[in-house]
C-alpha cells in the first residue's frame, strides 16, 4: 500500500467529516467553535477557562469572547472555583446540556451509518486504530 494513498484517504475522510459537521452545526444555528466548546464541556464537565482553551487549541482571550457569546445564548455559565478563588469555571447550562445531547446523538447516528456494513470485529479494529491515532496528537 502506498503512503501517498493512505495520506490522501485520511485527508479525504477529514474533509468529508468536516463538511458534515459544518452542515449539522449550521442547521442548529450555532457556530462551530460554540459546538466544540459544548462537546468538550459535555464530555468533561465544568472546566477552568485555561483548560478549555488548551483543549480547543485557542488562546484564553479568544475563548473569553466565545464564552461571553455562549453565556448570552444561555449555553454556559461561569462559576467561581471552590478551592481557587482566582479561577473561573465554565459549565453547561440545562440548555447547553440539551445541545450537547442532541449533537452527541448526531455523532452516534453518523458512526452507526458509516459502520453499518462493518462486522463487530471490524468496528473494534477501527476503534483501536482511531484510539492509537488519537494518542499521537
Amino acid at each position: 500500500m502506498s503512503n501517498d494513498l493512505l495520506s490522501h484517504t485520511i485527508v479525504e475522510f477529514y474533509e468529508k467529516l468536516s463538511s458534515w459537521e459544518m452542515a449539522v452545526v449550521k442547521d442548529a444555528g450555532h457556530s462551530l467553535p460554540q459546538i466544540h466548546a459544548v462537546e468538550i464541556l459535555g464530555g468533561n464537565g465544568d472546566m477552568r477557562m485555561k483548560e478549555l482553551a488548551e483543549k480547543m487549541g485557542i488562546t484564553t482571550g479568544t475563548l473569553t469572547v466565545q464564552i461571553d457569546k455562549m453565556e448570552q445564548a444561555g449555553l454556559v455559565a461561569r462559576k467561581a472555583h471552590q478551592h481557587d478563588r482566582r479561577s473561573i469555571l465554565v459549565g453547561l447550562t440545562e440548555q447547553g446540556q440539551a445541545v450537547y445531547r442532541e449533537h452527541d446523538q448526531l455523532h452516534h447516528g453518523l458512526s452507526d451509518q458509516l459502520t453499518a456494513k462493518f462486522s463487530d470485529s471490524e468496528r473494534e479494529l477501527l476503534l483501536s486504530f482511531f484510539q492509537r491515532m488519537n494518542q499521537e496528537f
